[in-house]
């Protein structure tokens, strides 16, 4: 990466290129012109130019010099805001820097206009000793005494680094190996934090001296003869304490930045980056909030920083797991700066996150058109790829991250995933290597590298790369795993063993598939019924309580609108309703959670929203939501009559519309039953019937085991029974211990797990005509069985 001194010097000798009239400024024709040259692929319309231009000299207003154009501090700016990339610009150009070797100073070439270098040689030596933000238009230094506090606050900290230098204590990390969050981390030119994160000793004397003293400094401040020099002062002290990565301490001076001036768009935006860094990604996002409302009613002053907020703000958000929201941001930055490559390349990385790929390959397709060397952008792109289902083409694109930044983790361990989806298990294992020798402790790679050498056929290398991952975490994965492992060598040496170890199995049709006893589940409805409860586990909704719902429909004002066909209905936005999943499922990690709304969305908001506007109606969101959340079935199925009563087209009575009712359920089967047929639901029930139902009748629709959501009671019957383990019994197909229920054919005596059965397999040494297949909750329910056997036994004999 260029030092800030090299890219302001490429920035100057770009503005030379296009500055033909030497007026210092660019006018609307040489502005034309560097556009399109930085763009050779390419072709612009008239239009295009001429907008690219109004946006430019529109948001960039503060530093157009009449008809001169735009200066050099607005050309840099731009560059500063992630309009455009210095370094992919300048070598597009054929440009080159000449390095003066006595000086160390950058200075340009005999096409360069004298004057502008000799006004940069004679610079005053107070501007050139320190960060280029100090003396930057608008964002500098603005008193003579901030400069002697800068001065001294600097000693302080060489002093303090040199001190845990000294013992040791200073630590840094190397970030190079993980993506980039790209957020704008500063206003105006300014540094970028190094790829080498500090951390300082705090709990030390040396560190409990430093703040002491820059306590006193601080005092210097506040005493100044006016709040705005007492403003300049405090953001001085924050901006210096920030690039050495002291960010506690520069947040206390943000703050009281804040205290001064309340209603300027940069103490609350550099304390919110501050916040971000340090982990607070609320009190972040309320910082930036600030700062926006502060930009917006500011006028043009600020416009030119609304992409960098927007940005920060949805990063923020993004913490928290708010991934919906952040992508409202990321849009707005995206719309306000075309050229904004993080600002796209973040939209399509959150798009992704919600599973809405053909829009995410869009926005970083985008990104990476501005910016082609953007490797955490190919990352995100061929993740996107993989997940439409274009893995070789996808490849190509992790390659490629790869290339840019080999040390990617990120890419590295989603090539190995999409190498096992496609059975490469030896590639996959040599992409976890790789991500072992950068981040040696992720237990994850481990794990998968021991799955794809044991799927490769190399037993005894998995075998020791499960070890290593067990001495990295004792999670019960690992151990089931080993166990699995186990049973395989044991299985290798048996005639009939399938490839690797694994048992060889048949796919049974389902006719030849009978059950014993009432309460054994058929295959077909536990399959449906699997499918459901790990989209609940996915989405932690069986631990949100049914009675959330009924609060959220009683505490929440929601407006009434109407749907394009003149219906009433309570609609809102999907960024909206993440708001309101984020309080049902508050006891989420913000990681955890963004997993749960990626899942909602891909399964019950696409569909309530088929036309793709945005907007949801949340009564029927509420109620498809209720037979999967938590608490007793009866209660469910009445929060989820409560919320189409909810619904303006039903609201104020105890019955609803039949064909509302009829419609409900087959949203609901669709949602969560699509295998099956929903078609004629609405024909069957009669769609044109303005009958009401009670709540009894809708009870008796919604149970119905052909049209109805029956499929509940074996959802029910796995939420009770689904982590129970059977002893040392194991599925005889993939011999891994069985948990949940044990499907036990009754006259070959070999065991399922709930996987297995609902597939379909069966070993293949065990060929029969039919297969029987009792079902047992856990061991007690075997031994009962035994001793109703033995009994009856007993009785039958003379």
């Amino acid at each position: 990466m260029a030092t800030r001194g090299s890219r302001s010097e490429k920035v100057r000798r770009i503005f030379q290129q296009f500055d033909t009239n030497h007026d210092g400024g660019l006018n609307r024709e040489e502005m034309a012109a560097l556009v399109v040259a930085v763009n050779p692929r390419v072709k612009f319309s008239d239009e295009q130019i001429n907008a690219i231009l109004d946006e430019v000299f529109r948001t960039y207003g503060e530093f157009i010099d009449g008809e001169k154009g735009l200066t050099y501090e607005g050309l840099l700016r731009t560059y500063d805001d992630g309009a455009g990339d210095v370094d992919r610009d300048f070598d597009a150009l054929g440009l080159e820097l000449n390095f003066d070797e006595t000086k160390g100073v950058s200075i340009a070439s005999e096409a360069s206009s004298s004057s502008i270098v000799d006004e940069r040689v004679v610079e005053s030596q107070k501007k050139q000793r320190t960060a280029a933000w100090a003396v930057s238009p608008n964002h500098g230094i603005v008193f003579d005494d901030t400069w002697k506090i800068m001065d001294d606050l600097e000693i302080l900290i060489k002093r303090l680094k040199a001190k845990q230098a000294k013992d040791g204590k200073l630590k840094a990390d190397n970030f190079d190996a993980y993506s980039d969050a790209g957020w704008s981390r500063e206003l105006g030119p300014s540094s970028e934090i190094s790829e080498k994160r500090v951390f300082w000793e705090e709990s030390g004397h040396d560190y409990a001296s430093f703040v002491k003293e820059l306590g006193v400094l601080r005092s210097r401040a506040d005493g100044a003869r006016s709040r705005e020099e007492a403003f300049d002062g405090h953001m001085a002290i924050g901006r210096v304490l920030y690039e050495h990565q002291l960010f506690k301490e520069a947040l206390v001076s943000f703050k009281r930045a804040c205290e001064l001036q309340p209603i300027d768009v940069r103490p609350h935006f550099r304390a919110g980056n501050c916040l971000y860094v340090i982990g607070k990604y609320n009190e972040a996002k309320e910082e930036f909030l600030l700062a926006l409302e502060a930009a917006e009613t500011g006028g043009n002053q600020w416009a030119y920083l609304l992409p960098q907020i927007y940005v920060n703000l949805g990063i923020a958000l993004e913490g928290e797991g708010m991934v919906l929201s952040a992508c409202e941001y990321y849009r707005e930055a995206a719309i306000l700066c075309p050229t904004h490559f993080r600002a796209l390349k973040l939209l399509g990385s959150a798009l992704f996150g919600v599973g809405e790929y053909r829009a995410a390959v869009k926005a970083l397709e985008e990104s990476i058109f501005m910016k082609p060397d953007y490797a955490d952008a190919h990352c995100d792109l061929a993740s996107a790829l993989h997940a439409m289902g274009e893995d070789e083409r996808a490849i190509e694109v992790f390659q490629k991250a790869i290339d840019l930044k080999p040390g990617h983790v990120d890419a590295l361990y989603n090539l190995g995933g999409l190498y096992m989806d496609l059975g490469r298990f030896q590639r996959a294992s040599e992409m976890y290597t790789r991500v072992l020798a950068v981040w040696p402790n992720h237990w994850r790679a481990q794990l998968n590298k021991a799955v794809s050498l044991l799927g490769a056929g190399e037993t005894e290398e998995a075998k020791k790369a499960l070890k290593e991952a067990l001495k990295m975490t004792n999670r019960v994965e690992l151990h089931d795993a080993i166990s699995h492992l186990k049973q395989l060598q044991k299985k290798k040496v048996k005639p009939n063993g399938g490839a690797n170890g694994e048992g060889a199995f048949v796919i049974v049709e389902p006719t030849k598939f009978k059950t014993v006893g009432e309460r054994t589940t058929l295959r077909q409805d536990l399959s449906t019924a699997l499918e459901i409860r790990s989209f609940q586990r996915i989405t932690r909704l069986s631990r949100c309580d049914v009675e959330l719902l009924k609060k959220e429909m009683s505490d929440k004002d929601v407006p009434v609108s109407y749907s394009g066909g003149g219906v009433p209905e309570r609609s809102i936005r999907k960024p909206n309703l993440e708001e309101i999943l984020r309080r049902l499922l508050n006891f989420l990690k913000p990681e955890t959670f963004q997993g749960a709304v990626k899942a909602i969305n891909e399964r019950i908001l696409s569909v309530l929203d088929e036309v793709g506007s945005g907007r949801v109606d949340l009564g029927m969101f509420y109620a498809v939501l209720a037979p999967i959340c938590g608490g007793p079935p009866e209660k469910r199925k009445r929060v989820a009559f409560d919320a189409l009563l909810w619904r303006p087209v039903n609201e104020g009575g105890s019955q609803i519309k039949k064909v509302d009712a009829a419609g409900y359920i087959k949203l609901l089967r669709s949602i969560y039953v699509p295998s099956h047929g929903t078609s004629e639901i609405l024909e069957v029930h009669g769609e044109t019937d303005t009958s009401m139902v009670s709540f009894s009748e809708f009870l008796s629709m919604f149970d119905d085991p052909d049209w109805g959501f029956g499929i509940m009671s074996t959802l029910l019957k796995l939420e009770t029974g689904d982590r129970n383990r059977h002893g040392n019994h194991i599925c005889s197909v993939c011999r891994y211990p069985i948990i949940g229920s044990r499907f036990k054919e009754v006259k070959a005596h070999f065991s399922l797990c709930n996987q297995c059965y609902s597939e379909g397999k069966v070993p293949s040494s065990y060929k029969q005509e039919e297969y029987k297949f009792k079902e047992y909750g856990s061991e007690t329910e075997v031994m009962k069985d035994k001793c109703m056997c033995f009994t009856l036994h007993s009785n039958n004999d003379p």
